[in-house]
């Protein structure tokens, strides 16, 4: 058993999902449980079209176009016997205007992953289609049904043992007679049966969940990209390839903001000891970048860039000290808004922090914490981090637009930088 998981720019048109079928049929021995994330942009028009929504805005012309972004590519695929699957895909779509329609303002988390989770569904419906066309063994799996997460709206918690009891369940029934199945990567779902995701970009995570799970032979991410760089090849032109990488290695560039992985991804996997590829879907020949329990440390810089950060700043008026019952106010509040925190820096009367820009939660944050601070905010930011970082590369980074906050370690660099 392997676990394939294909992003959304691998099955972005027709030609990128007849490419996918391609890699299939590399591997006629292999059983495969085939992850794959929404279509393209799929998730940002969702995002979008909820947006509009819960601003009491039109959502008739973005729902207008997002069908006609899927109805192309099966008309792409399916050529003159595209009824069925545009039948399927109309239903879906109706399905998608009843939960626009039933969405509650005051459940804004919640809301969202009922809206956003269509993405995947609609990219999994489509493909097991195409796939079957193209005489594939393969069934459909409902990751709903089978990844079991509390009601951590957006960033579920995943319940391991009842998870695994469900998949194995659900994987012998399927794989009896057929050599793939599809599921959605980034969904999960409660005891009581709501739609839960696992955290932007968590496809990867389900495609670890689900090894983990089978304890799979190995997982393959199919990305845009040749493997694991030292750094983004469309931003740093020298970037260079990682052959193979330690679990521990791997799990620190995710923490860092390496874009490439998801960061829950690397922890059970390493736990079970399954190897994990980094491969391009363009060159599948190639081998990519190993992630596995190997002794390697590489010296070389790796140059982390994550875009859409927020800078806050709590400061007290008075000029009194920042105390330790003042810092855990602080933590206790990003814990319940479920914000992580990339970087801090602190002063006697000041504490700052970099964040992912998410409007909602951080506004839910300032005003819970506005009465006890005065409170700074800068957002469009990105931060920088430079593992194994020299002065030289240190100064290339700090060039050009202002620095907002910067701290060095003996090896690691961080810089918070306007765009």
């Amino acid at each position: 058993m392997q676990v394939f998981k294909f992003g959304g720019a691998s099955i972005k048109d027709a030609e990128a999902v007849r490419n996918m079928s391609e890699i299939l049929k590399r591997f006629p021995d292999e059983k495969i449980i085939i992850v794959v994330s929404a279509m393209g942009k799929t998730t940002n028009a969702l995002e979008e079209i909820l947006h509009l929504k819960l601003e009491d805005l039109s959502i008739d012309t973005a729902i207008q176009d997002l069908f006609k972004y899927h109805a192309s590519i099966i008309a792409k695929l399916f050529e003159n016997d595209e009824a069925k699957t545009l039948q399927l895909l109309e239903q879906i779509f109706e399905d998608l205007k009843i939960k626009l329609a039933e969405i509650e303002k005051s459940k804004y988390d919640e809301s969202y992953d009922s809206i956003i989770s269509f993405g995947e569904m609609i990219s999994s419906s489509i493909l097991l289609e195409f796939l079957v066309k193209e005489r594939f063994p393969i069934s459909k799996i409902d990751a709903k049904d089978c990844i079991r997460t509390d009601e951590t709206f957006r960033d579920a918690l995943v319940d391991w043992e009842q998870s695994k009891k469900l998949i194995k369940k659900v994987i012998e029934s399927e794989f009896t007679q057929n050599q793939f199945a599809i599921t959605q990567g980034f969904l999960g779902g409660t005891k009581h049966g709501k739609t839960t995701t696992l955290g932007r970009e968590g496809s990867d995570f389900s495609a670890a969940i689900f090894a983990y799970c089978t304890n799979a032979k190995a997982v393959t991410i199919w990305k845009d990209v040749p493997g694991i760089l030292n750094g983004d090849p469309k931003k740093i032109k020298d970037a260079v390839l990682y052959q193979e990488l330690s679990y521990q290695e791997a799990a620190e560039m995710t923490y860092y903001g390496a874009s490439v992985i998801h960061p829950k991804t690397i922890k059970p996997l390493a736990n079970a000891g399954i190897p994990m590829h980094v491969r391009s879907f363009s060159s599948p020949e190639k081998g990519g970048t190993i992630i596995h329990d190997c002794k390697i440390v590489h010296e070389i810089p790796c140059i982390i860039i994550k875009e859409k950060q927020s800078l806050i700043t709590f400061k007290l008026t008075d000029f009194t000290f920042i105390t330790e019952a003042l810092f855990g106010k602080i933590f206790e509040a990003l814990n319940r808004h479920h914000i992580k925190i990339n970087m801090m820096q602190n002063t006697a009367i000041s504490f700052s922090i970099c964040v992912n820009d998410d409007l909602h939660r951080l506004d839910q944050l300032m005003n819970e914490l506005k009465n006890d601070f005065s409170i700074l905010y800068n957002k469009g930011l990105e931060l920088i981090t430079i593992k194994n970082c020299n002065d030289s590369l240190v100064e290339r980074m700090r060039a050009d637009k202002e620095i907002y906050m910067e701290q060095r370690t003996r090896k690691n660099y961080q810089v918070v930088k306007g765009v």
